[in-house]
């Protein structure tokens, strides 16, 4: 049996910003309807989250949850949970009519760190980032990479994007942070 690596066995860059390839994550795709009871109090039970606003993310035990569209969310959790997680969801939500997915392996996460991630990311995404508040979340692209992001902090943005455009992704936000090309409208 071999053992889970991340895409880039925590690749690292350091320009203006810090951008590291987070440790493996756990990730799970819950699609259901956001207004039926059992989906709500599974969500609840298990992640200890309610469902989030549209575009935010909501804290919960040892997790996050992620508003990805009106019936999909992204658990975030510890990639050593993921599988007792997504079994849990699937019991708590017996027969409600919903999707529980783990697709940690199909996904790459990234950290970028320092005062200057909004300028990162606004070279890249067509999203207004004067107006991207802690815990909101995008799913958007990333040049030409489909992508979700969100703000930990005003100085900490997590990526996800998929396993098969880590490198690619990596490199983006690599030049992207690269000394010498600031804008400095941060």
């Amino acid at each position: 049996m071999s053992n889970a690596v991340t895409a880039l066995k925590g690749a690292k860059s350091q320009g203006y910003v810090a951008l590291t390839e987070a440790p493996l994550t756990g990730m799970i795709t819950l699609r259901g309807d956001f207004s039926d009871k059992i989906f709500v109090k599974a969500v609840k039970d298990v992640c200890g989250a309610a469902i989030p606003d549209i575009r935010r993310v909501a804290p919960g035990k040892d997790t996050q949850v992620l508003w990805m569209s009106p019936d999909e969310l992204l658990i975030v959790c510890d990639y050593d949970r993921v599988s007792d997680l997504a079994n849990a969801l699937t019991g708590a939500l017996g027969q409600a009519h919903a999707l529980v997915v783990n697709v940690s392996d199909a996904r790459d996460v990234f950290d970028i760190e320092g005062d200057a991630v909004r300028e990162v990311i606004a070279k890249l995404a067509p999203v207004d980032l004067r107006a991207f508040e802690i815990g909101d979340v995008r799913r958007t692209r990333i040049a030409q990479v489909a992508a979700a992001f969100w703000m930990a902090s005003d100085s900490q943005v997590r990526i996800v994007c998929f396993r098969s455009v880590a490198q690619y992704m990596f490199q983006l936000l690599t030049n992207s942070a690269h000394r010498g090309f600031e804008v400095g409208d941060w």
